[in-house]
């Protein structure tokens, strides 16, 4: 055999080795997001992100939306009843079955299509809105992500996101679970750098016009208090569970995790009856170059 053929045969191997990786990556985080019930934390906590994201993009009768992470389409749905033609895509499954039962619900018509956020199944320039809310994120290569956003969406149309901040309570909340997480895969980001104004322009650079990021604060008053927020969470959130699934033998581990996320969660509390906190995101809009 001769070095020319080594040569091919090592490539070969090294990107098979790199694609059997990255089913292996997604996969983990297909799974991660069926634990528990992300649909209720979507519904009975964030919903008002949706349409704050609907209206931020100008979202109306005739656009083709695209809503990347869609989740169970908390912004996918209100694009729908506004008119608009609507793909709502996800990795998890599960996730989109919820969605479809909540759009039935609402008499909202949309297509939901699994898909992986960083490998979008989609044409060049084949949607006039490309949106995420707090969904794209999670993807863990960001630069193959915004490749993705900005190549689905025309020239002239508009890509919005939400996105947790690094300062803010969930970018905080992921800092305190990450001692006792599993470690991040190799190559992965932290979601909350998407919360970042300079790491979001660095990702789009200047494929995109008219970029504007403002820091905006969602104020939550779901929970009675900081115990019914960290029971919520373990029960309903997949990176939670997953986090405290890891340490459930090391009880002081899990006692640690436990007052931290309470004193996380009174630190970010404006009010104490009603019990409210203010969780930051960074909304993003822009226009197709």
């Amino acid at each position: 055999m001769s070095n020319a053929d080594t040569t091919t045969d090592t490539a070969l191997a090294d990107a098979r080795t790199a694609d059997d990786a990255d089913r292996e990556l997604k996969a983990r985080h297909r799974a991660l997001w069926a634990l528990g019930d992300y649909t209720s934390v979507a519904t009975d906590v964030i919903a008002l992100l949706g349409p704050t994201l609907v209206a931020a993009t100008q979202v109306g009768p005739g656009d083709r939306v695209l809503d990347v992470a869609a989740g169970a389409g908390n912004v996918a749905i209100p694009a729908a009843l506004a008119g608009a033609d609507v793909i709502a895509s996800d990795l998890c499954p599960e996730l989109l079955a919820d969605g479809e039962r909540l759009a039935a619900e609402q008499g909202a018509t949309l297509r939901w299509q699994e898909a992986d956020a960083e490998a979008l199944p989609f044409a060049d320039a084949s949607f006039d809105v490309v949106t995420s809310c707090v969904g794209v994120m999670f993807a863990p290569h960001h630069q193959q992500t915004a490749d993705e956003l900005v190549r689905v969406c025309r020239p002239g149309g508009r890509i919005g996101l939400i996105s947790w901040t690094p300062a803010g309570f969930i970018g905080r909340m992921f800092g305190v679970m990450r001692p006792h997480a599993a470690p991040p895969a190799p190559g992965a980001q932290p979601p909350p750098l998407w919360g970042d104004p300079d790491h979001v322009r660095e990702l789009l650079g200047d494929r995109v016009t008219d970029l504007v990021m403002q820091r905006r604060t969602l104020e939550v008053g779901t929970f009675s208090g900081a115990e019914h927020f960290r029971d919520f969470f373990k029960a309903r959130y997949g990176p939670t569970i997953a986090t405290y699934a890891r340490i459930a033998e090391d009880t002081a581990a899990v006692r640690i995790l436990d007052d931290g996320l309470l004193a996380l969660a009174d630190e970010f509390a404006v009010s104490e009856d009603p019990y409210l906190m203010e969780w930051e995101y960074l909304l993003v809009t822009a226009t197709g170059a």
